[in-house]
C-alpha cells in the first residue's frame, strides 16, 4: 500500500485486520521483538518488511490463511486489469502496450525480471518489480524458487526462463527470467542474453498454453541496460518470434510499462 499501492486508509479493505496477527507470527519465526505500529499503512511497511527478508521456509497454515486473505483483498481492492480486454496496437493485433502495475494484470502468465539466485528481493520494500511480485504473490513463491534452485544446483544463467504459480496474484503463472547486467554500455553478448530473455519466455509460455503474456521491461533500471535500446530489442525479438511460431498459443502479448518514460519509449518505437 505505498504510494504507487494507492496510498490510502478511506476505505481500505477490512482484511487489513490481519496485520497484526501477521506481524506477531512473523516476530514470533525470529523469535525477536517486532514493535506494531498504530498506523495501518506502517503496519503494512512492517509486514512488507518482514515477508522481504523472510528466508525460504515453509509458513503456518495460520500465516498462509491470514495472508492470502489479506494479499488477495488488496490486489482487488487495487483495482484487477484483465488482460484480455486490452487494445491491441494499431499496427500489430498481437501486442499490447499497456502502462500500469503488473501485480495487477489479470494474464495466464505475466514476466518478472529475476536476479541469478531467483528468491526475490530481500530489500525492504524496494522499488523493484522483483520485490512487488513476491510481496503481492506471498512466501509461497520464494519457497517454491528455493525448491526449484536447489533441484538445479547453481545459479540460474542469463537468458532462460523458470516458471512458478503466481499464488496471489492474479495471473495463473509467473515466468522468471535473468537479464543481463549492462556496465556502461551493452556489449553484443549483453544484447544476446537481453533477447534471449525475451524468446525463453515466449517459449515458456507457449509450452504452458498461455493465450496472454505480459513481459515487464526486462534488464532496465538496476540492471542498467538502456531503456530505448532494450526496448528495441525486446519489440524485434517478440516480433520475430510470433512471425516464426504462427501456431503458437501465445495470441497476445503485453508490453507492461510502469513509468512515463518507458511508456514514451515504446510509444516511439511502434508504428502508427
Amino acid at each position: 500500500m505505498r504510494s504507487e499501492e494507492r496510498r490510502t486508509t478511506g476505505n481500505t479493505p477490512a482484511v487489513v485486520r490481519n496485520l497484526p496477527r501477521l506481524i506477531e507470527l512473523l516476530e514470533e519465526e525470529r523469535a525477536m521483538p517486532v514493535e506494531l505500529p498504530a498506523n495501518l499503512l506502517a503496519q503494512w511497511d512492517t509486514f512488507r518488511t518482514l515477508v522481504n527478508t523472510r528466508p525460504p521456509v515453509p509458513a503456518s497454515a495460520e500465516f498462509l490463511t491470514l495472508q492470502d486473505e489479506l494479499l488477495r483483498a488488496l490486489i482487488a481492492w487495487r483495482g484487477i486489469t484483465q488482460a484480455d480486454t486490452l487494445s491491441p496496437v494499431p499496427s500489430d493485433p498481437r501486442l499490447v502496450l499497456w502502462q500500469g502495475d503488473i501485480t495487477l494484470l489479470a494474464a495466464d502468465a505475466v514476466v518478472n525480471a529475476a536476479n541469478s539466485q531467483m528468491l526475490g528481493c530481500f530489500v525492504p520494500g524496494h522499488f523493484c518489480i522483483d520485490n512487488a511480485i513476491h510481496t503481492f504473490a506471498g512466501v509461497q513463491l520464494r519457497l517454491e524458487c528455493a525448491r526449484l534452485m536447489e533441484l538445479q544446483g547453481h545459479a540460474e544463467p542469463t537468458g532462460r526462463a523458470k516458471v512458478t504459480p503466481a499464488y496471489n496474484l492474479p495471473s495463473r503463472h509467473i515466468v522468471h527470467t535473468v537479464g543481463p547486467i549492462a556496465s556502461g554500455a551493452p556489449s553484443e553478448t549483453d544484447r544476446a542474453l537481453l533477447a534471449s530473455c525475451y524468446r525463453s519466455c515466449l517459449e515458456a509460455a507457449d509450452a504452458l498454453g498461455c493465450a496472454t503474456l505480459a513481459f515487464c521491461c526486462i534488464s532496465t533500471g538496476v540492471f542498467g541496460f538502456p531503456q530505448k535500446e532494450a526496448a528495441a530489442i525486446a519489440l524485434a525479438t517478440v516480433r520475430a518470434w510470433l512471425d516464426a511460431h504462427p501456431l503458437t498459443s501465445v495470441a497476445r502479448v503485453i508490453f507492461n510499462v510502469f513509468t512515463p518514460e518507458d511508456l514514451r519509449i515504446y510509444q516511439s518505437l511502434l508504428p502508427r
